[in-house]
């Protein structure tokens, strides 16, 4: 699977925020462990509703979380 357009700053985010896993953060978004994996490794793009959940979970805006590098 190619690496796909969207950039994050998931892992400093977690790393900032008491050194969250990933684990937790799924919890929190409602999604899978490995979901969090794939999108922080900009391997998957997250939906709409999981990236601003994943940016209300940081208190972040969107655009402060994700990147689009098209």
């Amino acid at each position: 699977m190619a690496n796909v357009p969207i950039k994050n700053k998931i892992r400093e985010l977690r790393f900032f925020a008491d050194e969250m896993t990933q684990k937790e953060l799924a919890e929190l978004v409602g999604v899978t462990r490995q979901t969090i994996m794939a999108i922080e490794k900009s391997k998957y793009s997250p939906t709409l509703e999981v990236a601003f959940k994943i940016a209300e979970v940081f208190g972040q805006s969107l655009e402060e979380v994700f990147q689009y590098q098209g």
